[in-house]
């Protein structure tokens, strides 16, 4: 459950970096609870080709959110938001901007 909720936060973040396909297969997959194979039979592709597709996707989720730090930023300006901590969210967002 926690890898589905982990990809699933990333995926919020980077969604728009994938084909029309990755997106369907991956939305299937995680969202759906969808198996490799009933996505293949409805894609009309091999079991196997579904999963390599997922498998990318979940690989380069992880490669952008080294580079990138999405997540790693929504979480903390949500963390800094909960404690109402205005003033240490101002600076956070004002630090963002300056990157």
């Amino acid at each position: 459950m926690e890898e589905v909720l982990y990809y699933s936060a990333l995926y919020d973040c980077y969604k728009a970096l994938f084909t029309e396909k990755q997106q369907s297969y991956f939305e299937g997959y995680y969202f759906y609870n969808l198996s490799f194979g009933e996505l293949a039979e409805n894609e009309g592709v091999s079991r196997n080709a579904i999963f390599k597709q997922v498998k990318e996707v979940c690989k380069k989720l992880e490669e952008y959110e080294e580079k990138l730090h999405l997540l790693k930023q929504r979480q903390e300006l949500k963390a800094l938001l909960q404690e109402d901590r205005i003033d240490l969210l101002k600076e956070q967002i004002t630090k963002l901007l300056e990157k």
